[in-house]
């Protein structure tokens, strides 16, 4: 099983979150999950910010077309990504 699943033209990921990192990237496969992490701290919904303007900006969409779908207090989350414009190179 795989991190991604497309719904339609919508995209499913599946993440496990490493806030306070040093910086943002895609760490790669962890489990069945894709590890990313983030700059921001796991506090007042910092986090969730950061990863969907770093998901918006990695997939060349809107910020609005990002949606954390499950698991908004947790590492482990459910993330839909409408109709995404391009991959980024973790995907090929």
């Amino acid at each position: 099983m795989s991190y991604y699943t497309y719904q339609g033209e919508d995209l499913l990921l599946r993440l496990y979150l490493q806030p306070k990192s040093s910086r943002d990237e895609f760490v790669g496969e962890y489990g069945e999950e894709l590890k990313i992490a983030i700059t921001a701290p796991p506090v007042d919904g910092k986090a969730n910010s950061h990863l969907i303007k770093f998901l918006s900006k990695q997939f060349a969409v809107a910020k609005n077309a990002v949606t954390v779908e499950k698991g908004l207090q947790n590492r482990h989350k459910l993330v839909r990504i409408k109709q995404p414009k391009k991959l980024p190179s973790i995907f090929s």
